[in-house]
């Protein structure tokens, strides 16, 4: 059986992180595995910089600097990538430009076949973790919505100022002077009025019993008809 064709490197870019001043150790840890893994000493960047930062200096001055058949190395993954889907992104980034990477901890080297299939399963556990998330939020706005909460921005408007509101547009009043005089956006207040179902020329569509509230999780819903009544 023959051996799967490694592909050939031009350069090995080494690039190390720690978070503190105070990780020395750790540095040179980093540093001894990638000289060892072939690394010139003349090419290896570093950042003294939280993971879950963006603007790691040492990291983009690396990625500048690789060029097409280079092979960006990293001790353990973490070090590149704050989270798994960041990861994933840069090392796609890095396929686009024909850039080779590789982690020494995890031994994934996507020059080779081995390597490239580990990658293929990173992106497939990430696609999973990001599905489950999207199913978890979809199940929980489900019950929510079961129990008579809504889910999303509190509206911008009470119910007694859009009760209010609606009086004063069905009494002639422009939307312009309205929004002087109740010190609201204009977006803000056609927002609210399609959340009602109010439209320039016809009544509410249904009752202001629909309407929502400023708090919208639970309210008192006979207050924007009392209140509308009243006004």
């Amino acid at each position: 059986m023959r051996k799967p064709i490694k592909i050939s490197v031009r350069m090995l870019i080494g690039y190390t992180r720690v978070s503190t001043d105070g990780d020395r150790q750790v540095m040179d840890l980093q540093r001894d595995a990638l000289l060892a893994a072939g690394v010139d000493e003349r090419h290896l960047f570093e950042d003294r910089a939280s993971g879950g930062r963006d603007d790691r200096a040492g990291l983009a001055a690396a990625l500048a600097f690789l060029k097409p058949g280079d092979c960006l190395v990293v001790w353990k993954l973490d070090r590149l990538g704050r989270s798994l889907s960041h990861l994933l992104a840069t090392v796609n980034e890095l396929k686009e430009r024909g850039v080779a990477f590789r982690s020494l901890t995890e031994q994934m080297d996507t020059t080779t076949p081995q390597g490239e299939f580990l990658f293929h399963v990173f992106g497939a556990l990430a696609q999973f973790e990001r599905s489950l998330i999207q199913e978890r939020v979809r199940a929980g706005l489900a019950a929510a919505r079961r129990r008579g909460r809504r889910g999303g921005r509190p509206v911008a408007i009470d119910a007694e100022k859009i009760a209010a509101v609606v009086t004063a547009l069905e009494a002639g009043t422009t939307k312009a002077a309205v929004c002087r005089t109740f010190g609201i956006k204009r977006s803000t207040l056609i927002d609210s009025l399609a959340r009602i179902g109010w439209s320039a020329g016809a009544k509410l569509q249904g009752s202001m019993n629909d309407a929502p509230t400023a708090t919208d999780r639970g309210p008192d819903r006979q207050a924007v008809r009392s209140a509308h009544g009243a006004a």
